[in-house]
């Protein structure tokens, strides 16, 4: 198995928006297609760490609106699931009304499915001659696992649906890889997954171009440059542009991304630190095209053991990690106690920072990723990094990321749920 080229094809995808209300909306489009007629009722399932990273971020074409119920009422209108991520592509302004008509109406309704450790979207759907239909998808943002109209079942992989993440076989392979096989793999990158990569490149830098225009966290940072108070330097050129690219998707604007780890700013810093470095640093192109290559396989590797949705940034402390990896791959290559220093170096760092869903403020905590990771590079090309006598730092890399996973799924069960209440008290 190429485990780059399933990881490029399975979390690797341009995307329209937050995942979490997009696969929403997405799972609303199954049940509305197999049901085929209008729905004249809905109630969807939500895992808490998706039904928390929907909650307070704005959806593409809606006018700023936000929310995982218009998002699933979207959903169910638009009905073409074959747009996949991209599906909110298809709202227009007359879809817009109408489902603000059914959230105003209550014919569409969200729970929070507390019991759920893993990805999960369940939608119930009643059509007007009393049709029902079900689908679930659970692992992943994609991933179907259940769909059936009126007791006829047409797919049905539920006995698999809590270990879907781990049953996949290209996940498998990630979890027992060691630091020098990563490397390797993306070494060995063909032209066909550099040209993917390449594409995914152009995708967000065209976002960053898009944020540009928006008096957001971006522009904020363009303002201390303008005033003297910070350089445009390296860190701050950098810092500006993945800062763009989230504003532009939080915000809402109808503009895809590429996607890493099945998130979009995940796509965002995994690619286009190691990108604007590497230029910045007169890399060779296709050196960093490898190296955001090996930044695509550490942020998969580090959310097999942390989870799809932890309670921690995914932004820091999975695409941190793959953006420090691979600015250590352009300067040393496959020099793996360097490219370990930098990864204790940015867990150490920022590894507890708390995901409080997906919001305009996500730019802050990109721009925190890209800074410290960045440095954490930096102190590693140069052979200083924290190590395992210090905190939870392990012996290795992959000590030190299965240490963090730990911590994430175990030891901090209890965060998404208290953050779902939280937020839930301020919804009354």
């Amino acid at each position: 198995m190429n485990v780059l080229k399933e990881v490029l094809k399975n979390q690797v995808y341009p995307a329209m928006g937050c995942t979490e209300p997009v696969s929403v909306a997405l799972c609303g489009a199954y049940a509305a297609q197999l049901l085929g007629q209008p729905v004249t009722r809905a109630v969807f399932r939500l895992d808490p760490g998706t039904y928390k990273n929907g909650c307070g971020v704005r959806i593409p074409n809606t006018d700023g609106e936000k929310g995982n119920l218009l998002a699933a009422a979207l959903g169910l209108l638009i009905a073409r699931p074959e747009l996949q991520m991209e599906i909110l592509s298809g709202a227009d302004s007359a879809l817009l009304a109408r489902a603000k008509e059914m959230v105003a109406a209550k014919a569409v309704r969200l729970e929070v499915a507390v019991e759920k450790h893993g990805f999960y979207i369940e939608a119930e759907v009643w059509g007007n001659a009393g049709s029902k239909v079900q689908c679930v998808i659970a692992g992943s943002h994609t991933n179907v696992v259940f769909l059936a109209k009126d007791g006829h079942v047409s797919k049905d992989l539920r006995q698999k649906e809590e270990k879907t993440a781990q049953d996949c076989a290209f996940k498998e392979q990630l979890k027992n890889a060691r630091l020098a096989d990563l490397v390797a793999w993306a070494q060995a990158a063909d032209a066909q997954d550099l040209a993917y990569i390449k594409k995914g490149v152009e995708m967000n830098l065209k976002a960053a171009q898009w944020g540009q225009s928006l008096h957001k966290v971006g522009f904020y940072i363009k303002e201390l440059v303008r005033k003297n108070l910070l350089e445009m330097d390296l860190l701050s050129s950098t810092k500006i542009l993945t800062a763009c690219a989230a504003d532009a998707r939080m915000d809402g604007q109808p503009v895809a991304v590429m996607s890493s780890g099945e998130s979009g700013n995940q796509g965002v810093v995994t690619i286009l630190v190691p990108w604007n470095v590497g230029r910045e640093m007169k890399v060779p192109e296709e050196t960093i095209l490898q190296s955001i290559a090996l930044s695509h396989l550490l942020n998969g590797y580090v959310k097999v053991f942390t989870g799809e949705l932890a309670p921690i940034c995914g932004c820091a402390i999975a695409a941190g990690v793959g953006a420090a990896a691979a600015i250590v791959y352009q300067q040393r290559g496959a020099h793996i106690p360097a490219i370990t220093l930098a990864i204790n170096n940015i867990i150490s760092d920022i590894g507890g920072m708390l995901c409080d869903g997906a919001k305009s403020g996500c730019a802050l905590k990109v721009v925190s990723s890209t800074d410290a990771a960045i440095r954490a590079a930096f102190m590693g090309i140069h052979d200083y990094g924290i190590t395992e006598v210090e905190g939870f730092v392990g012996k290795s890399a992959e000590e030190t990321i299965q240490n963090l996973g730990n911590i994430s799924s175990v030891g901090m069960r209890a965060v998404d749920p208290m953050i779902v209440d939280i937020m839930e008290e301020k919804l009354k």
